[in-house]
């Protein structure tokens, strides 16, 4: 072989092997992602509040209502992958306290992407069927009750808001003892558990803007994530 064609080949070969150095998965650049993630979560679950629609069943058949039920679905999922990468970035500092928290912000999400997922896609079927459980299911979100007993669908869906105040405070009282994301965010996060007992005392329209500030953190916490130093996350 020809000294030209050996120095094209070494070429090739080396194009090649930075162009997969380029494309491999690592973790750091997976926990960055999923800070990207978080931020995505946070701005739709922050976004969606002003605008979503009466919990009510004249609601259930409009294209608001499915467009934003639709997009709650869409929150889960990315929210489910941004507290994963936030627990990953601080799991060794976190210890047993983020390790309950991340575990409780986990099922909420599993589960709430259950219920958002059936909203759009089943809910307006069954409005000319069996109107009576559109209403109950309406009269369970908004806490105004409903004609019919719903039986386990309630008890679980009640679960949720537990899972979500307890994931809030416990992840946010772990990231702000970890020292490695914004300490004021975590601050933030902690504290949107307890504002949303307060603001549920609140008609349920209102209410719903107790979920601004823990979007706003979630956002905060997955900015700091994405454009933390690579050297630091490595």
């Amino acid at each position: 072989m020809s000294i030209s064609k050996e120095v094209k080949l070494a070429s090739i070969n080396q194009q090649t092997a930075i162009k997969e150095s380029k494309m491999k998965v690592t973790t750091p650049n997976l926990i960055r992602w999923a800070g990207l993630s978080a931020v995505v979560a946070g701005t739709i679950f922050a976004a969606i509040q002003p605008i979503h629609p009466p919990d009510v069943i004249a609601s259930v058949t409009t294209s608001a209502f499915i467009i934003i039920t639709s997009f709650k679905t869409i929150m889960s999922i990315f929210g489910l992958f941004g507290i994963a990468g936030l627990y990953a970035r601080q799991v060794e500092k976190t210890g047993w306290l983020g390790l309950a928290g991340y575990l409780l912000l986990t099922i909420f999400y599993a589960v709430q992407m259950c219920f958002s997922f059936a909203e759009p896609t089943i809910l307006p079927l069954l409005v000319p069927v069996a109107p009576t459980f559109v209403e109950s299911v309406m009269g369970m979100s908004s806490g105004a009750g409903g004609p019919m007993n719903l039986g386990a669908f309630a008890v679980v869906f009640h679960i949720l808001p537990v899972l979500y105040l307890l994931g809030l405070l416990l992840f946010g009282i772990a990231t702000f003892r970890a020292h490695i994301l914004p300490r004021w965010a975590a601050i933030l996060l902690a504290s949107s558990g307890p504002l949303a007992i307060i603001m549920s005392q609140l008609p349920h329209q209102i209410a719903r803007f107790a979920a601004v500030p823990m979007g706003i953190a979630l956002i905060w916490l997955g900015f700091a994530l994405f454009f933390e130093r690579r050297e630091q996350v490595s």
